[in-house]
C-alpha cells in the first residue's frame, strides 16, 4: 500500500502522540497523601483537621483521612493501611511519644516518607521520618511561666498552682508541664500543688478542675491549663463553685482558639498563648517538595505569639480558627 506525504505525516504524529500519552498520565497523576489525625477532641484539633482537608484539595494531593479517636492503636492500624494502599506520603499527629518505631520502620521498608505534624515522636533513629513541623511546646510552657512570674512579681507569700496536663504521654503535655517549670523554679514563691490529666478536653477539664477546688478550693491562686478546652471546663467549675475566674483564680492556657479570646472578652480567661492549628498550607507544600525529591529541615517550627485578656476583643476580628 503507498502512502501519500499527508498520511504519513498523519500516521506519524499519532505515533508520537500514543508514545507521549503514558508521560502525560503519569504527569497527571494526583500525590496521594495518607493522614492520620489523633481526634476531635478540642476547637483546636477541629480547625487542624479542616486546615489539613482545605488545604489538600487546594493543592490538588488526594488525601486519605483518618480519625485515631485518641487511641494510638488506631493510628497505627491506619498507617498500615496507607503502607498496604501504597500511597506517596504519609503525615500523622501522634497521639502519644513512644511506640512507633515498628510502624515506621514498615513505612521505611516500604519507601513511604513520613512526616510528623504538630507533635513528635521518641525515637532513636530520626531517619524514620523526614520532618517535624509544628509548634515548640517547651517555648509555649516558658511564654506561660514568663507572664505568670512578670503578673505576681509583687505578690508577696505564696502562689499556689493548680495544673490541668494534656493527654498523658503526649508531646504538648510533656513539653508545656516541662517548659512552665523551668520558668517558675526561679522562684520558690511559685509552688504547683496539684497537677493531673483534663486529656485535653471541656468536659475533663471541668471534672478534674471540680476535684481541685473541692480538696484546696481556698489555696489556688493560679490554673495552667495544657489548652484553652480544659480551661473552658474549668472555668465552669469555678463558677459553678462561687467564685470569678480570671479575678479570685489567674487563668493561663494554651492554644488561642476563639473560645479563649471569647472567655478573654468577658472577663473570664487572663491569657492565652498562642499555638496554631493551620498546618494545611506547609504540609502539602513539604508533601509537594518530597514528591520532587527537595530536601526538607528536619525540624519546621510555627511562628506564634501570646494574647493577654487586654488584647482579646482587638485581635478576635482576625482570628482564623
Amino acid at each position: 500500500m503507498k502512502l501519500n506525504r499527508r498520511t504519513l505525516t498523519t500516521a506519524i504524529a499519532a505515533a508520537s502522540l500514543a508514545a507521549l500519552l503514558p508521560a502525560t498520565a503519569l504527569a497527571q497523576k494526583k500525590i496521594v497523601l495518607g493522614f492520620s489525625q489523633v481526634g476531635a477532641e478540642s476547637e483546636w484539633r477541629t480547625a487542624n483537621t479542616e486546615s489539613i482537608k482545605s488545604a489538600a484539595k487546594e493543592a490538588g494531593i488526594e488525601l486519605k483521612f483518618s480519625d485515631a479517636q485518641q487511641k494510638q492503636e488506631n493510628q497505627i492500624k491506619a498507617i498500615r493501611s496507607f503502607i498496604a494502599q501504597k500511597v506517596d506520603v504519609i503525615a500523622f499527629s501522634p497521639v502519644v511519644e513512644s511506640g512507633w518505631e515498628t510502624v515506621l520502620r514498615e513505612a521505611k521498608a516500604a519507601k513511604i516518607p513520613v512526616v510528623l505534624t504538630d507533635r513528635s515522636v521518641n525515637t532513636k533513629d530520626d531517619s524514620l521520618y523526614v520532618s517535624f513541623m509544628g509548634s515548640d511546646f517547651v517555648e509555649e510552657g516558658r511564654k506561660a511561666g514568663r507572664w505568670l512570674v512578670e503578673k505576681m512579681k509583687d505578690q508577696k507569700g505564696e502562689v499556689n498552682i493548680v495544673e490541668l496536663q494534656g493527654t498523658v504521654g503526649s508531646a504538648p503535655a510533656i513539653d508545656r508541664k516541662k517548659g512552665f517549670e523551668e520558668i517558675i523554679k526561679a522562684d520558690p514563691k511559685f509552688k504547683i500543688i496539684r497537677s493531673q490529666t483534663g486529656d485535653f478536653t471541656r468536659a475533663k477539664g471541668k471534672e478534674v478542675m471540680e476535684a481541685f477546688l473541692k480538696a484546696d478550693g481556698k489555696k489556688i491562686n493560679v490554673l495552667y491549663a495544657h489548652n484553652d478546652d480544659m480551661a473552658i471546663g474549668a472555668i465552669q467549675a469555678i463558677e459553678e463553685a462561687g467564685l470569678k475566674p480570671a479575678k479570685d483564680i489567674t487563668i493561663i492556657s494554651i492554644d488561642a482558639v476563639k473560645g479563649a479570646f471569647e472567655a478573654m472578652i468577658a472577663g473570664k480567661l487572663n491569657v492565652s498563648v498562642e499555638c496554631s492549628p493551620l498546618l494545611g498550607p506547609q504540609l502539602m507544600s513539604a508533601v509537594k517538595d518530597i514528591k520532587a525529591g527537595k530536601p526538607l529541615p528536619k525540624r519546621i517550627v510555627t511562628e506564634e505569639t501570646i494574647f493577654p485578656m487586654e488584647v482579646a476583643a482587638k485581635e478576635f476580628p482576625k482570628r482564623k480558627y
